[in-house]
């Protein structure tokens, strides 16, 4: 590939991917080492063909001494050599991976895009561009297939995506536009081999800074890069190749999944909030093993926006407590996250999130009812009320009641000193349609009522404190219409607009 070949194939992808809009301006991340610099060589040659403007952003990592500072100015002066406007900045690197336990190499990444996007929108610009090239591909989906990553990492970068996707996190998280209004990170040069733009580098007779953190091999990307590339092509000279054409294949595939997954993902989610998201567990586990790792794998990305990669074990764990637990049963994900599996549901949310309980009428403590009329539950919008009516003034209905809030008894054998209370200890009922006697405790376990809720649902009990009715549930059989009853006790709780009460 000669200079006029790699042009060519950066102005083919510029092209393709719309990376120079017309009457725009796009930020160029520019270190000062080859792949960037080349970056802005071309990219300087064809801003003016398709229209668009430049602007470089150069961030000082504070890391490398009198090196960095010397970057800053080669950058500088680049910049007004060849007529680009540039904008410096520094970063206390060091200081941000302490205080974000971060390695110093993921620190100044974050450090970098944050950097690039406040400089974007400071400026108007929609897009950002960085030198990745085909090499670093290669390396970037090696390193997602040695810890372990899905398609979404195994398919490597892409030529254009949202910025946000870089999840920067905590406050550099700050500097990204909200979702949906995100700025586009371009990557010109993915297509072209490290050794071409260093070819071009040559034929161009630039003079790029070199980096000598590229050489130390405490970093992971470095090993694999100097180690373990050269290795593998000591079995297949065309390795490179053979990953970069792998992670374009399963880019397609990636496209395909996430578009039924955006499709399934409001069938099986019964709620998401910024704290939890709550599945279906039916739904959850009616759909094919793939599909459930990619609602899992979606849901810690959608509440851990920062989390870049996802280890496989970690969501196969999951899976199998989800399609095989019981209730109760927990899978730990990463970043404190949780899968808790309930009855029919199952939370994935922050170790010991408490969910909000469901609009349901609660009690707290015994709360005496008038022979007749409303009596709001202390508390909540709730209200109870009481109808005293003829057997013979009833509509027969009341047989096929549908309403679990309405309770239809008979007065004279439920009494007139009624009172709403929430169950105790050794609490025992005759459910009616059930057959003898079972333990409130067991009849709330087998209806399904969640654990944080028992201790709050509202028993309507008599004057003898014997159980009338498990409110929005069964009534005592001992009380229920028979062929004798003549007076009627109609009981509804609703709920009310607590400003008309």
């Amino acid at each position: 590939m000669g200079i006029m070949e790699l042009v060519a194939e950066v102005r083919r992808v510029v092209a393709e991917h719309e990376m120079l809009p017309r009457g725009e301006m796009v930020v160029l991340g520019v270190s000062g080492g080859p792949d960037s610099l080349v970056m802005l060589h071309v990219l300087n040659r064809l801003a003016p063909e398709f229209g668009a403007g430049l602007h470089v952003g150069h961030l000082h990592h504070g890391i490398r001494g009198e090196e960095a500072d010397a970057d800053a100015r080669f950058v500088e002066n680049i910049c007004q050599q060849w007529g680009v406007p540039c904008t410096l900045r520094r970063a206390d690197v060091p200081s941000l991976a302490v205080e974000l336990g971060l390695a110093l190499e993921e620190a100044a990444r974050r450090a970098r895009y944050a950097f690039l996007a406040e400089l974007a929108r400071s400026l108007g610009a929609r897009s950002v561009a960085v030198a990745h090239n085909a090499d670093d591909q290669v390396e970037t989906v090696l390193m997602h297939f040695l810890r372990g990553s899905g398609l979404a990492g195994l398919r490597g970068m892409r030529p254009v995506s949202p910025l946000e996707e870089m999840r920067l996190g905590g406050a550099c998280e700050d500097d990204l536009p909200p979702k949906g209004q995100g700025i586009r990170l371009l990557r010109p040069l993915l297509s072209v081999p490290r050794a071409e733009i260093e070819r071009y580098v040559r034929q161009q007779g630039l003079r790029p800074r070199f980096d000598r953190s590229n050489l130390d091999r405490t970093f992971f990307r470095n090993r694999l890069r100097h180690e373990l590339i050269p290795y593998l092509e000591s079995y297949n000279p065309n390795i490179r190749e053979v990953v970069r054409r792998t992670a374009e294949v399963l880019a397609g595939d990636y496209d395909v999944l996430r578009d039924l997954l955006y499709k399934t993902w409001p069938i099986v989610v019964r709620a998401e909030s910024a704290g939890a998201i709550v599945y279906d567990l039916v739904a959850f586990r009616g759909q094919p093993l793939g599909m459930q790792r990619s609602l899992l794998r979606e849901g810690v990305h959608r509440l851990r926006r920062s989390l870049r990669n996802i280890n496989w074990v970690h969501i196969d764990d999951a899976v199998a407590v989800a399609r095989g637990g019981e209730t109760g049963a927990q899978a730990t994900l990463p970043r404190g996250l949780m899968l808790t599996l309930g009855y029919d549901e199952m939370t994935l949310a922050d170790i010991g999130y408490e969910p909000p309980a469901r609009d349901r009428p609660w009690v707290t403590e015994r709360l005496p009812l008038s022979r007749e009329g409303s009596v709001p539950l202390p508390g909540s919008d709730w209200v109870i009320n009481l109808l005293r009516v003829s057997r013979g003034a009833l509509a027969e209905a009341w047989r096929n009641n549908p309403d679990p809030y309405v309770a239809y008894l008979d007065a004279d054998l439920a009494g007139e000193r009624l009172a709403l209370r929430p169950r105790r200890a050794g609490d025992r009922f005759r459910p009616l349609g059930l057959g003898g006697y079972q333990s409130v405790r067991d009849y709330m376990i087998n209806a399904k009522i969640p654990s944080r809720e028992r201790d709050r649902v509202p028993l309507l009990v008599d004057e003898r404190d014997r159980i009338v009715w498990i409110v929005g549930h069964r009534v005592d059989e001992r009380y229920a219409i028979t062929a004798d009853t003549h007076q009627v006790l109609v009981v509804r709780v609703e709920k009310v607009d607590r400003h008309t009460l």
